[in-house]
């Protein structure tokens, strides 16, 4: 098997292609031939040593994949070989081959893209921890996503969508505001062109919105706070502009 070896977490450009022995799956361990992986934010982190997670070096980076299962390890009986599944392991991902914990890996329904299936479980877990677990939304609460064109974002779209809110979805340039028109937004903010507080004014009435859901912090997070509704809800989700959200 080969793959990008993380052993100088300076950076992604760091990263070496190298070939490693194919590893024996030990008990509740599948071996996954994989077949696609995604770029998370999260693995830009963990290659630069700056995400909470840090693995022992060297190691394979890549958290989110999808693949076929390859062997089994004692006691896995969920899964069988040859069957496709898509995991969130943390690691190993970027390479032809992987050990993961079965109880990590899901079983993709018939004929499932590998590349759908190897984005999905990280974006949509997290918007729906954010939204669902941590702000319960309800229905006919006003949620402002920012970021809204990216993945999380997207997500989060959908997911406040499906319970029933109202969703102003703030992006940098009017094609991404397109796109989240497109998948369900309620309104639109061009926040490159537009004051972000005085869009949020005008859309809600002087009230504010009832959750923030903020994956990029940086300069919008004070303004965005300020904006927020009585008993709002704030969810720092990431940090894609650079600075973590702060008052």
């Amino acid at each position: 098997m080969h793959a990008w070896i993380c052993d100088n977490p300076t950076g992604i450009d760091a990263l070496n292609w190298k070939e490693l022995p194919t590893p024996v799956p030990g008990p509740g361990e599948v071996l996954v031939e994989i077949k696609a992986a995604s770029l998370n934010f999260p693995d830009l982190l963990i290659v630069q040593n700056k995400y909470q997670i840090k693995p022992e070096l060297p190691f394979v980076p890549g958290s989110e994949y999808a693949g076929t299962v390859q062997a089994l390890g004692e006691g896995v009986r969920h899964l069988t070989v040859g069957q496709n599944i898509a995991c969130l392991s943390g690691t190993g991902g970027f390479g032809t081959h992987t050990l993961a914990k079965a109880q990590l890996c899901m079983p993709l329904p018939a004929g499932f893209p590998f590349v759908d299936a190897a984005a999905f479980i990280m974006i949509y877990a997290t918007s729906y921890h954010a939204l669902i677990d941590r702000a319960a939304l309800q229905a006919g609460e006003t949620v402002l996503v920012l970021g809204a064109a990216g993945g999380v974002g997207t997500a989060a779209i959908q997911i406040a969508k499906q319970a029933g809110a109202r969703v102003i979805a703030a992006a940098s340039t009017d094609e991404k505001c397109a796109l989240c028109s497109r998948i369900g937004a309620d309104a639109t903010i061009n926040y490159q062109r537009e004051n972000l507080r005085e869009a949020l004014k005008a859309l809600t009435e002087g009230k504010g919105p009832d959750v923030i859901y903020d994956p990029v912090g940086g300069d919008l997070a004070e303004p965005a706070f300020r904006s927020i509704g009585w008993r709002g809800r704030y969810l720092v989700v990431g940090f894609a502009a650079g600075p973590i959200p702060a008052l």
